[in-house]
């Protein structure tokens, strides 16, 4: 598996090395490159020619693809780089953190403040245990250290049958009311109907005329 890193040297290291790896390295006074670190891992020495540099291990703050090409169209990807090797200069101070504040281009300037989100304030005894909770709730167990205030169960909610057909009726009963409130206004009201009585009972007797009682009398 292919491992990369970003090497970072000062601009007077930069110009031997150029020659160093240019076609006309056999005549270059540095011929020897070496790089060698400590059993911490994190600082070592970098050599070119007869000269030695102290050198620093570092993480970036963020991941950089590296790739390839043979033919400069097309691009194939090689390896994710996440770390720099810093080689200063033998008065330089080394650095006292492990992740570099920068990135490798200006726009990623203190990327870790003005690019990245803030990093909660979590108590870690509340985590651990809080995961330890997960795991034996996991392993069908119980939660340790839980209050429960209060815990109330419906016998209805033990049964979805039953729950299902309240909540059918319910709704039944909703649009039954509401088609009866929708007829009731929509409706029309029924036409006062004529006395019918009335109105037989005056044809079945007329009014009499003088003139009726006076051929009666006859």
């Amino acid at each position: 598996m292919e491992e990369q890193f970003i090497l970072r040297v000062p601009p007077s290291i930069a110009e031997r090395l150029d020659r160093l790896l240019s076609e006309s390295a056999s005549s270059s006074e540095d011929q020897s490159l070496d790089l060698s670190f400590s059993e911490d891992g994190r600082s070592g020495t970098f050599v070119i020619g007869n000269d030695h540099f102290p050198a620093s291990l570092l993480d970036l703050p963020c991941v950089v693809e590296s790739y390839k090409t043979y033919d400069d169209c097309a691009l194939v990807k090689t390896a994710d780089v996440g770390q720099m090797i810093m080689v200063r200069e033998a008065g330089d101070i080394a650095p006292d953190v492990v992740e570099y504040r920068h990135g490798l281009t200006p726009p990623m300037r203190d990327a870790r403040k003005r690019r990245f989100r803030r990093e909660p304030d979590l108590n870690p005894e509340l985590v651990q245990r809080v995961e330890k909770d997960l795991l034996n709730i996991m392993a069908g167990g119980t939660v340790e250290n839980a209050d429960i205030l209060f815990l109330f169960l419906s016998p209805l909610l033990l049964n979805p049958r039953v729950w299902i057909h309240v909540e059918v009726n319910e709704q039944e009963e909703d649009v039954e009311q509401n088609a009866r409130n929708v007829s009731k206004k929509t409706s029309p009201a029924p036409a006062a109907k004529p006395d019918v009585q009335e109105a037989v009972a005056n044809a079945e007797e007329p009014e009499r005329s003088d003139s009726d009682e006076s051929d009666d009398s006859i």
